[in-house]
């Protein structure tokens, strides 16, 4: 498949799922970074021919790089401006970062493998995303110093929505993360904190991805 090919690919899903997530189709903007943004310089060697499927690809360690289409939808659904500062929890192979990066004015991501963090961190400097800063840790307790987020993205399931994030989100500011146990389903929510302090969940499309590594008791909070 060829990038122009899984542009029109996610353009399709998003039509398939539009009755869930409330998205009919992609911004411009956010084409515009999916078009721009290499795939192929964030997969390992082996997987470079797979780079433009829409499908998620491993990256070594147990983790993977995610499905296009997923990353294009959870970056829509934080409603980010160009003025907007986001935090991610999970970097992994730093693609979504990038996406981001170029949306925003500024990304903090966080990796809990050292390895993948480092690969991350030297990709995206290898194509300037001054923009983006990489942190190695426990992404269940945020990045408190560089808080409040107007956007929180979380690549990684996890059992329960982990406090410190939520308190880390910008009144008006909203969070995508996969909330399941592993093994059974998990479901795309977005948490929204209202300009009140008020946080409303809501539950868009099932997905698979890996589980959240962060403090198990930080994750199992309510």
């Amino acid at each position: 498949m060829t990038r122009e090919e899984l542009l029109d690919d996610i353009v399709a899903e998003y039509g398939l799922t539009a009755k869930w997530t409330g998205r009919t189709a992609p911004s411009p903007r956010l084409m515009a970074a999916l078009a721009k943004v290499p795939r192929d310089r964030f997969v390992p060697d082996a997987s470079e021919p797979y780079a433009y499927e829409n499908t998620a690809l491993p990256i070594g360690h147990g983790q993977t790089i995610s499905q296009p289409y997923i990353v294009a939808i959870m970056t829509d659904l934080l409603d980010l401006t160009a003025s907007s500062r986001v935090l991610e929890i999970g970097t992994g192979s730093g693609y979504q970062a990038a996406i981001l990066a170029e949306l925003v004015e500024r990304v903090f991501t966080i990796e809990v493998v050292p390895e993948l963090a480092a690969r991350a961190r030297m990709t995206l400097q290898r194509l300037a995303y001054s923009n983006v800063e990489v942190r190695t840790g426990d992404g269940g307790l945020g990045w408190p110093e560089a808080a409040p987020f107007d956007g929180i993205i979380v690549t990684a399931a996890a059992p329960k929505v982990p406090p410190p994030l939520v308190a880390q989100l910008k009144r008006g500011g909203q969070m995508v993360i996969p909330v399941g146990e592993p093994g059974d389903e998990q479901i795309l929510t977005v948490v929204t904190k209202t300009q009140d302090g008020t946080v409303r969940r809501r539950d868009t499309i099932p997905v698979a991805f890996v589980p959240f590594t962060g403090n198990a008791q930080t994750l199992r909070q309510s």
